[in-house]
């Protein structure tokens, strides 16, 4: 098998998982969402370490420990997953899983405008279109709704944080989710033991089921972020870009097929108008990229001119200053 088939079946496998998880998470109810979030956290960690002693790579953590920029970045990347996944948990087990599919659909586009609000990069009048056509979806199921979509919001702008810093730390998947949940284990176990003790915990007092289904938030984390990685590191960003918007398709079709969650026509709507900028993004980045591939092919082409003979460069006219 080639390497960017196996990197196709790996991006389908974690988009399929992402795509189903709203159903693994009404499982997991009666547990409250911040219940089921710390359980993630601490069972990720718990996960994460036992695959990184596996592969005897624990070494790692010293020579971050020396890096204290870069733990402030890993901070706050654990400060942005942490809104992501607890409104994310909170969204579907409050019946709003096609408002979750919504964040998801508009992600892309606030990645952009991140990169223009805090890189300050300049956009292609595509992407000003894009941008455009996303702002009137949000005003038109701001409408539908009768309130801001504040959940979807919220997903894609803490989403669209934690890509950007997690690009500047460049930390490695598995290294990168172990030190994320670390830094907020401690709070996490704080609260599960003050939910047992207190007598409302859900773990280990609904049926044995529930309570191995808790357990199993952690690879349920891990699995579909590594496969993400095993794709990212063998397919072209043109490829791992058309397959992110598998996972939003598919919560979305849970949301109105399987928990039978409302779509008028008004909403309908706004999702074709996000449908419709997502599309003037994609085209826009397709063409973009075949420029570059033209271009360099182009560049590769062209053979660099041969140097000069030493010699002949004596009878050159030396260049003056302006």
């Amino acid at each position: 098998m080639t390497p960017q088939r196996l990197g196709y079946l790996y991006g389908f496998g974690a988009y399929l998982l992402w795509g189903f998880f709203p159903i693994y998470l009404k499982l997991l109810r009666p547990a409250g969402p911040l219940e089921i979030l710390a359980h993630r956290i601490v069972w990720s960690v718990a996960f994460v370490a036992l695959l990184l002693a596996a592969q005897r790579n624990i070494g790692f953590l010293r020579a971050l420990a020396r890096r204290p920029r870069a733990l402030a970045g890993i901070g706050a990347a654990a400060a942005l997953i942490a809104v992501n996944w607890g409104t994310y948990i909170y969204g579907v087990n409050s019946d709003r899983v096609v408002e979750t599919a919504l964040g998801y659909f508009i992600n892309p586009l606030v990645v952009v405008l991140l990169g223009v609000t805090v890189l300050r990069e300049r956009l292609r009048p595509a992407q000003w279109v894009a941008l455009g056509v996303g702002g009137l979806a949000v005003a038109v199921l701001t409408v539908d709704y009768g309130h801001v979509p504040y959940l979807a919001l919220t997903l894609a702008l803490s989403f669209g944080g934690y890509g950007l810093v997690k690009k500047r730390l460049g930390l490695p998947a598995a290294e990168g989710l172990f030190v994320e949940s670390a830094v907020l284990a401690l709070p996490a176990l704080g609260y599960l033991g003050w939910l047992a003790a207190s007598g409302d915990a859900a773990f280990g007092h609904v049926s044995a089921g529930h309570t191995a289904l808790l357990v199993l938030a952690g690879a349920a984390t891990a699995v579909p972020l590594l496969l993400f990685a095993g794709a990212a590191n063998r397919l072209p960003l043109t490829g791992l870009g058309m397959l992110q918007y598998l996972a939003p398709i598919l919560q979305l079709g849970c949301g109105v097929l399987i928990f039978h969650e409302p779509m008028p026509p008004a909403r309908l709507a706004g999702f074709a108008l996000v449908w419709l900028a997502l599309i003037v993004f994609t085209v826009d980045a397709l063409r973009q990229t075949r420029r570059a591939r033209a271009a360099s092919r182009l560049a590769a082409a062209v053979p660099e001119p041969a140097p000069l003979p030493r010699a002949i460069l004596h009878f050159l006219p030396r260049q003056t200053g302006q």
